[in-house]
């Protein structure tokens, strides 16, 4: 009787894993599913407005750190080139982070970027037209575009959270007064500027 017991307990613990193994496979598949998903493949759009031109790292960090990046924040990069604004972002300050750019080649190389630095729990690449895009979650907003670009963007930076931060790289905002604007020189390279603005955006008068 008690070797009955004995293998009737050892089929039940060998069931109960069996089971425990087919759930976790079938959790893996399927979260493998909704990540593919959400990770589209690229394809052409339309024209970029601008070509790209990385943002030196140094910059970026510079960028980062005028904007006061902290622990809770949520950082867009609008035109995120290769991702290393929002990649920066999730290593430095530990923040999750959303890139954007309309180049089906640019998103590609963010993917990779985002991967190769083990940051997919924090940043996500979306291949969007910046704008078109809700930028209500973020609080913070990266910019490297042309200022008629970056005035564009106005109607929807202005439904950014009270005390949202955004930075631009060298280019202004036409009719937006700038809380500051710094001058930054990297060692051998050419001076760089960066703008910060706050919100609500304060208004040149006419």
């Amino acid at each position: 009787m008690k070797r009955l017991w004995i293998l009737l307990l050892g089929a039940c613990l060998l069931a109960v894993t069996s089971a425990v193994l087919a759930f976790e496979a079938a959790t893996a598949e399927k979260s493998g599913q909704t990540a593919a998903a959400k990770e589209e493949e690229p394809k052409f759009i339309r024209t970029p407005d601008v070509i790209y031109v990385p943002t030196p790292y140094e910059v970026v960090e510079k960028m980062l750190e005028v904007a006061q990046v902290k622990k809770g924040d949520v950082v867009y990069d609008l035109g995120c080139g290769d991702g290393r604004i929002v990649v920066t972002a999730a290593k430095k300050y530990g923040v999750r982070a959303v890139g954007f750019d309309i180049d089906p080649e640019r998103i590609k190389e963010a993917r990779e970027n985002v991967r190769k630095n083990g940051v997919e729990d924090l940043v996500r690449i979306e291949q969007k037209d910046i704008f078109t895009l809700d930028l209500s979650e973020a609080t913070v907003v990266t910019l490297y575009l042309l200022p008629q670009l970056n005035v564009k963007l106005i109607p929807q930076l202005e439904k950014l959270k009270p005390g949202s931060r955004i930075v631009s790289h060298d280019f202004d905002m036409d009719g937006v007064i700038p809380d500051k604007v710094i001058h930054f020189k990297p060692k051998g390279q050419r001076e760089h500027t960066i703008y910060l603005w706050t919100t609500p955006l304060k208004k040149e008068k006419n």
